[in-house]
């Protein structure tokens, strides 16, 4: 059985926040650290059926970039949703969530230019 490692380093300015989050993982093409802005990980707690969530990001992570963050993150949890249980209508549903907010934060990008 071959085993896969994926970690996290966060360094923290003086109040505690996220200054600079550092990724690695085992089975990623470069070898070394690499920097990010942003994590979120969310892992499945059996015991309690809930969700346990880690959202980190630094101060560098602008507003649209969070944005895009996540509407791109729930883009991939459309299509994990279709690949693990072939629900046609949730994945659907969460793709028509995506265009929406697309467009939204597109309108929102041409007011403020």
């Amino acid at each position: 059985m071959k085993n896969s490692e994926i970690k996290f380093q966060v360094q923290l300015d003086e109040n505690n926040l996220p200054k600079n989050i550092l990724w690695d993982a085992s089975d990623k093409e470069a070898d070394g650290l690499e920097s990010t802005k942003s994590i979120s990980l969310n892992v499945w707690d059996s015991l309690n059926h809930s969700t346990l969530r880690i959202d980190l990001w630094t101060d560098e992570m602008s507003v649209a970039e969070m944005k895009r963050f996540y509407i791109d993150i729930m883009g991939g949890m459309a299509q994990t949703i279709l690949n693990s249980t072939g629900d046609e209508y949730m994945s659907e549903e969460i793709k028509d969530l995506c265009d929406r907010m697309v467009k939204h934060v597109n309108e929102e990008n041409r007011k403020n230019s």
